[in-house]
């Protein structure tokens, strides 16, 4: 900023991001881990440059954090959650770049911790929340290039970019978003004149490299898995009207519908205000391809989330433009307050036993680990078995992450999940636990893989006095084949 413009940060938005980060600290602490969270757990105990699912980002934050705070809940999503309080920060960083004037700034800041999605769901350890804080990072370098020393900011934003595909592929639609924005603007044209924005795509592709490199010598296994879902096997348009409705309520409808009023809503002749093109350019091609894959499939809800920081700036910015209307102003000083609102619900589910709701419990996921797993534990005492299997990864990282289960666990199909990660070997000689829900796990099935399977139990896992998830038991020995070379 010109040295006239540094001034310290809004009190408002200071209080908001220590409000929201204890309350992260707090939940993410007692909260279990979701199936993914122990998945990426046991990531992290074999660094790598690559797995099956997504580039290493996420596993490395989760080593670090582990290291810091232990093999506890909060070890897991320490960086996470501190990385959702800095981005609030380069919210704010943002639109003053882009020439918001302090008050519309720290609006922005506050509007993105106010959003459903950061404030309920920003202490769980996923990809998102490097995605989200490294994208936002490479536009606050490259808006910050044209005012000296561009070069060296030109250089951050290729590293941040770089740094953003480690940690999720959809940032490599950071690379068009950029371009379209320097094509359409005067100054982005003349910045393209530079070796700024070229070294910044070197930077880029050298910090992704490493990735490409690991796929390479894994039969471009994580490329063959994402990317796999660009081809369109049907027409369905119904995922389009859920993608609208379930990014409205993340966002939080009112900061949504200010979001949307940003295309609409021109500036006003006597207050400039921001300049939102760099946003719209760096929103468009991923929003596009959402749009074209919802034409076909499920967009899962979290998949926008590297683009809520710069929803955030559009959306106060729209609000200042819209401020003389009273009823537009209404609708703005009631947006955060919405979002919190919103966000306390989803909390409040979350802290209510499992009982009180019943089938509508949306907390069920993370509920009744404890009891379940040493209830598999004296089962698998009592019959002698010497391993646990299931047919899911998710539930063999669950139950990996769980101290009452002494043996070996690991998922019979889906073996390439497993390569190059920590697991020990099962003694297949002796008999075994095969545990799954119901719907997935079928002694016809399991059959296939063992010439002795024999169907024990169906245990319920959740609160007490909940319906809970049926998971069934089986007892199988004798396998047919290789298990862990051939999977199941």
């Amino acid at each position: 900023m010109p040295s006239g413009e540094r001034r310290g940060l809004p009190a408002g938005l200071i209080a908001v991001i220590a409000a929201t980060l204890i309350l992260r600290l707090v939940v993410g602490a007692l909260t279990p881990l979701t199936e993914d969270e122990a998945y990426y757990r046991l990531w992290s105990m074999a660094p790598a440059f690559g797995y099956y699912d997504h580039p290493p980002m996420i596993a490395w934050w989760i080593w670090l954090g582990r290291h810091l705070a232990g093999d506890t809940a909060l070890g897991v999503r320490l960086l996470p959650i501190l990385a959702g309080a800095i981005t609030g920060l380069i919210v704010f960083a943002l639109a003053r770049l882009a020439g918001a004037d302090r008050r519309v700034a720290g609006r922005a800041g506050e509007w993105f911790n106010a959003m459903l999605l950061v404030l309920a769901g920003g202490f769980l350890a996923v990809p998102d929340a490097a995605a989200s804080l490294f994208w936002a990072l490479a536009l606050t370098c490259a808006l910050r290039a044209p005012r000296g020393q561009a070069l060296a900011w030109w250089a951050l934003a290729g590293a941040t970019a770089g740094l953003a595909c480690l940690s999720k592929y959809s940032a490599l639609f950071i690379a068009p978003g950029m371009l379209i924005w320097l094509i359409v603007t005067p100054g982005g044209r003349a910045q393209l004149r530079t070796a700024g924005p070229w070294l910044a795509a070197v930077i880029a592709a050298a910090v992704f490299a490493p990735n490409l490199v690991w796929n390479a010598h894994h039969h471009w296994l994580t490329f063959g898995k994402q990317f796999g879902r660009l081809s369109a096997h049907q027409f369905a348009p119904r995922y389009l009207a859920e993608l609208i409705a379930g990014q409205t309520l993340l966002l939080s409808p009112l900061i949504a519908l200010f979001a949307a009023a940003a295309i609409l809503v021109r500036p006003r002749s006597d207050r400039p205000g921001a300049d939102l093109t760099p946003f719209f350019a760096l929103t468009a091609p991923f929003a596009a391809y959402l749009v074209v894959h919802s034409l076909h499939d499920r967009v899962q809800a979290h998949w926008p989330a590297p683009l809520y920081p710069l929803l955030a700036v559009c959306a106060a910015e729209a609000a200042a433009r819209v401020a003389e209307r009273a009823s537009w102003r209404r609708l703005a000083s009631i947006a955060p307050w919405l979002g919190f609102a919103l966000g306390a619900v989803a909390l409040g589910l979350l802290a209510t036993p499992g009982g009180v709701l019943g089938r509508l419990d949306p907390a069920l996921p993370l509920r009744g680990w404890g009891p379940f797993t040493a209830h598999l534990e004296g089962m698998r005492r009592n019959f002698g078995a010497a391993w646990l299997g299931t047919t899911s990864y998710g539930l063999a990282a669950q139950l990996s992450d769980e101290r009452a289960l002494t043996v070996p666990i690991i998922q019979l199909a889906e073996r390439d999940r497993w390569s190059g990660l920590v697991q020990p070997a099962p003694d297949f000689r002796r008999p075994g636990l095969v545990v799954d829900l119901t719907r997935r796990a079928s002694a016809a099935t399991l059959a296939n893989c063992f010439n002795r399977v024999t169907p024990l139990a169906v245990v319920a896992r959740g609160d007490p006095g909940e319906e809970g998830k049926p998971y069934a038991v089986f007892l199988v020995s004798n396998p047919r084949l290789d298990v862990l070379a051939r999977g199941c």
